[in-house]
């Protein structure tokens, strides 16, 4: 039995559960669990240069938490485009018109590649003086910046994977962008090592070697990464086109369409302001972190990634929920959709709260895998056990914006966002952090979650997200420049 064969034995696929009609927990399980180890392996990455770089130094450590944000910054100006793609195909395939979703899916990956082109380019050359207007000190500050130079010229490749996962999500299929994860996981787990520390053949010891890797320490690092992302976007491209898994692509329709441009920018604008905004608020966390000692960046660098390593169920369930919400309305089955978000919320809360149980007691150790620093270690211990019990609010604000998006309320999902992040989290941690210390920040972030979900649940509860059905504009794709409207979106 192949590989494919043995983990769609374990997971099943969208061809073995309709996610409009029947049961609604089993086949949100079955959409979720590959998305949730899809972002187990799109973390381990992360991880992986966060370990690697950790044994390299302290310096790199706090650099790579320099990036990070930044990084998420150029993708998040451009998610809105993958959004809207994911969400327009689940709709017309709950609707049942499969050629306006391949027509959709192609005019995403169209637009997401000059998207992302124009931003990988425009992010190189303000590198250095974003990273220094972040507040990242003298010895930082150009590690940190030849990291950022790499990755905004191969953000192509980083972005274009992520929307081959998005647009198969809206399709159903979560299977396959997990396992072709996998494989770039590995890949770059494999790189890392080589390329940050280098490798000497030795011929005739002690005297003649070989370099087969020179050392380029946090740029080996940026280099393995974009590596092992284009050759997964060249793997989702291929079966796309190919069509027999998931959504098809087209190059007949990825002639750029600016009436669809138009569509996808109306319904992804908002959510690239909402990822914008995070990414934001991860960068303006940071002029206030770059405050203290580079001991506290590395902290919050570490307390950042294990944070991303516990919310995967909920950004996967969320993903769910909205590829569910999705269908459902293209299906015309609003009440099915609610029910689906709702179950979301209470499991999520239970399990993250018993996660957040775990980390608290646990924390020490947990930072003691990052860092061979104690004082870094005697920080981020502080700043996990802060927000650890506030985790099960983060599953509620997640399933439910979730659930906005693929109702394609993605203004309302961004609403959320800001006013969880700009108005509560930021300016909690810039006043309390004068009195309090680096304290005053984890505080910001524990308050900020319990905010966060509430605002959520009961914007959710007011119910204005049924009247959205984006499969009401219909295309003439005998004419893709031209839409007959049969009612608003």
């Amino acid at each position: 039995m192949g590989l494919r064969s043995r983990v769609r034995s374990a997971f099943k696929g969208p061809e073995e559960f309709d996610l409009t009609s029947g049961s609604i927990g089993k086949p949100l399980f079955f959409l979720s669990m590959p998305i949730v180890v899809t972002n187990l392996f799109q973390t381990a990455y992360n991880l992986a240069d966060t370990f690697w770089l950790g044994q390299y130094g302290t310096d790199a450590l706090a650099a790579i938490s320099f990036a990070f944000p930044m990084v998420f910054l150029l993708i998040s100006l451009g998610m809105g485009i993958s959004v809207a793609g994911s969400v327009l195909v689940a709709q017309y395939t709950g609707a049942k018109r499969e050629r306006e979703a391949e027509y959709a899916a192609s005019q995403t990956v169209t637009f997401a590649i000059l998207a992302s082109i124009l931003l990988g380019v425009s992010g190189y050359f303000v590198v250095e003086p974003f990273l220094g207007l972040l507040g990242a000190s003298t010895d930082v500050l150009p590690m940190a910046a030849s990291y950022m130079e790499v990755i905004s010229l191969g953000l192509v490749f980083m972005f274009g994977f992520f929307v081959f996962i998005a647009l198969m999500r809206g399709y159903g299929d979560t299977i396959t962008p997990m396992l072709v994860m996998f494989g770039s996981v590995v890949l770059n787990i494999v790189l890392d090592p080589f390329l940050i520390f280098g490798w000497t053949v030795v011929e005739n010891a002690p005297i003649v070697g070989t370099v087969a890797f020179p050392e380029l320490g946090i740029e080996g690092a940026a280099i393995a990464t974009v590596f092992s992302r284009a050759l997964a976007l060249v793997v989702g491209l291929a079966i796309m086109f190919r069509g027999n898994r998931g959504v098809q692509i087209c190059l007949r329709d990825m002639t750029p369409d600016r009436s669809y441009l138009r569509r996808l920018v109306r319904i992804g604008l908002p959510a690239s302001i909402e990822g914008t905004g995070r990414a934001l608020s991860m960068n303006l966390l940071l002029v206030i972190v770059a405050l203290f000692p580079d001991t506290v960046v590395a902290a919050y660098g570490i307390g950042t990634r294990v944070f991303s390593v516990i919310f995967l169920p909920a950004i996967a369930v969320a993903r769910g929920v909205e590829t569910m919400t999705g269908q459902n309305m293209g299906a015309n089955e609003p009440d099915r959709a609610a029910r689906a978000a709702g179950l979301a919320a209470t499991v999520l809360f239970g399990v993250l709260s018993l996660a957040g149980i775990l980390v608290w007691f646990t924390a020490a150790p947990i930072a003691d895998l990052f860092t061979t620093d104690p004082e870094v270690v005697d920080i981020a211990t502080r700043f996990l056990r802060y927000v650890a019990l506030t985790f099960g609010f983060i599953g509620v604000m997640r399933a439910y914006t979730g659930s906005f998006r693929g109702a394609g309320k993605t203004l309302t999902a961004a609403a959320i966002s800001v006013l969880m992040l700009g108005i509560v989290r930021f300016p909690i941690a810039w006043f309390a952090a004068g009195p309090l210390g680096e304290s005053g920040i984890w505080v910001a972030f524990a308050v900020s979650n319990v905010v966060g979900a509430a605002i959520a649940y009961a914007w959710y509860r007011r119910g204005t997200w049924r009247e959205s059905d984006l499969t009401e504009t219909r295309v003439d794709l005998e004419d893709p420049a031209v839409e007959t409207t049969t009612g608003g979106d």
